[in-house]
């Protein structure tokens, strides 16, 4: 039923999306660490393509407050249902992973928690609160829900002063309520307004591949651009399995360099636009570019 009005073709996977399988030594000890630590990554969570290259770097992008999301989108891997109650010691866990991998950008995301009455602002704060604290100079990425719209909520986020905040729109406009039917588009976009009007940076992503038009990609980036959204990621839908959206169409790496082309014409600060580009791909990079 939850794909009744998707495309229905199945496409071959073209060459330039076959990536190396993540056996690489430093990808088997970060795995091992999280592992022993009981940490939970949106890498692995949401089969993100990039997950060799990041874990064999000794980056990863943590994923708090549980690993259930309390909404359905359906191009998305990660578990959704009624999550559990919040792990106390998940922050401790976290700040002694980031030592252990001596991070020094540390990208820290969440599922979605609609049954909480922030929204779990309050624990995206006291993260953030507390890997200033242990890790000093540390640089910290944060990539929030939209919090139902809650202003009081992303208030909090913003006070507690991370460096980057990501908030992913994922899809054009025309496609966003039947794939994120919990969501709304027009929320985000003045989640990101709200964003850019404090001290701290505003950093956005979508995919492509869902249906979605050249003129719904090009109006898709004029509206980041209008809510003066700093930063921006455009990758490459992957359908993670049979139950999921199936991917329409597969953009070519041509077209996604055009596309980061037109963003920066746009007046964003730092575009990452490829076919195997996630919201935190070079997140580091594009922070160390910004100054």
């Amino acid at each position: 039923m939850e794909n009744q009005q998707a495309p229905q073709s199945l496409l071959r996977k073209p060459p330039w999306l076959k990536v190396r399988p993540p056996y690489a030594d430093g990808c088997r000890r970060i795995r091992r660490t999280l592992g022993d630590l009981h940490l939970h990554t949106v890498c692995q969570e949401a089969a993100c393509p990039n997950l060799a290259e990041c874990f064999a770097s000794g980056t990863a992008t943590f994923l708090i407050l549980g690993r259930v999301c309390t909404r359905h989108c359906l191009y998305c891997n990660v578990a959704h249902g009624r999550p559990q109650a919040i792990d106390a010691g998940e922050t401790d866990r976290l700040v002694a992973a980031v030592l252990q991998m001596k991070l020094c950008y540390v990208v820290v995301t969440s599922v979605t928690r609609d049954d909480l009455p922030d929204g779990g602002a309050g624990f995206f704060a006291d993260t953030i609160a507390r890997l200033r604290q242990a890790v000093p100079g540390c640089r910290i990425e944060v990539l929030i829900p939209d919090f139902a719209g809650d202003a009081s909520a992303l208030e909090t986020v913003i006070a507690a002063r991370p460096d980057v905040i990501n908030h992913n729109l994922e899809a054009a406009e025309a496609l966003f309520p039947r794939l994120r039917p919990q969501g709304d588009y027009r929320r985000s976009l003045n989640l990101l307004s709200r964003v850019a009007l404090s001290p701290v940076p505003a950093k956005s992503g979508f995919m492509v591949g869902f249906g979605e038009t050249r003129e719904d990609i090009l109006r898709l980036i004029d509206d980041l651009a209008s809510v003066s959204c700093a930063r921006l990621t455009i990758g490459q839908y992957q359908q993670p399995t049979l139950r999921h959206w199936p991917v329409a169409r597969y953009w070519t790496p041509d077209e996604f360099a055009e596309w980061g082309e037109i963003a920066r014409a746009r007046g964003f600060q730092h575009v990452e636009a490829g076919p195997l580009v996630r919201s935190s791909y070079h997140a580091a990079q594009a922070q160390a570019s910004a100054g």
